[in-house]
């Protein structure tokens, strides 16, 4: 018997490679630079103590602020007073034409402030004078002079008062009002400033200095 021929084993190929990828040549310091870098502690808010800093010096640069604007202008005190009790006017006038009905402001000559009185009730429905007492009407809230400015004087009907007393000028849903003279007073500066109220059409004036209105004669009627 004959012996079967040898087979000579399959020959293998070599394992293709891909050919290398060329790109730009890689910056190390660059790339460094640009890798995203976490370093221990990192936070994103404040500190209790950073800001109680910022407030304290808000509000230091705040007082320092305000204290030389009041230095500057000392007197503006009396001109925002007087604008102050014009709005007041103003609005009363104009809530007793829309109402058609009668409003009083009340002078505190003793305590340097004003008020509202309303013609309503707390409970509701209209205040009745002398039958409801006055705790039950409603009354706007007291407005105060700034510091340094003072009621200096209040005439009405020929008659003036300088303190010890609680003045009331009416204003009706006709448009007419008391006919009073208001002055206000900044002593430190010896400056004084009148709002005169019109007893006609309830409209008022502006007077500088302490304004007192000069009795009619007869040659005003001629």
């Amino acid at each position: 018997m004959q012996a079967p021929p040898m087979q000579a084993p399959p020959m293998q190929a070599p394992p293709m490679q891909a050919p290398p990828m060329q790109g730009p040549p890689i910056d190390a310091p660059a790339a460094r630079r640009r890798a995203p870098r976490f370093t221990r502690g990192a936070r994103d808010g404040f500190t209790l103590v950073e800001i109680i800093v910022v407030t304290v010096i808000i509000a230091l640069v705040s007082t320092v602020a305000g204290l030389r604007i009041d230095s500057i202008l000392p007197k503006e005190r009396l001109n925002t007073s007087v604008r102050n009790l014009a709005d007041t006017l103003r609005g009363v006038r104009s809530d007793a034409i829309s109402r058609s009905l009668v409003f009083y402001v009340q002078y505190d000559l003793d305590n340097e402030r004003y008020r509202v009185l309303s013609p309503f009730s707390l409970e509701g429905g209209l205040f009745q004078e002398g039958e409801d007492d006055d705790d039950e009407r409603f009354v706007g809230p007291w407005k105060d002079l700034p510091d340094g400015v003072e009621f200096y004087s209040f005439n009405m009907a020929g008659r003036t008062w300088t303190a010890g007393e609680e003045m009331f000028a009416r204003f009706d849903g006709k448009g007419t009002a008391s006919d009073h003279q208001i002055v206000l007073t900044q002593p430190k500066y010896n400056t004084f400033y009148t709002v005169e109220v019109l007893a006609l059409t309830g409209t008022f004036k502006f007077h500088q200095g302490d304004y007192e209105r000069e009795a009619p004669d007869d040659l005003d009627f001629q």
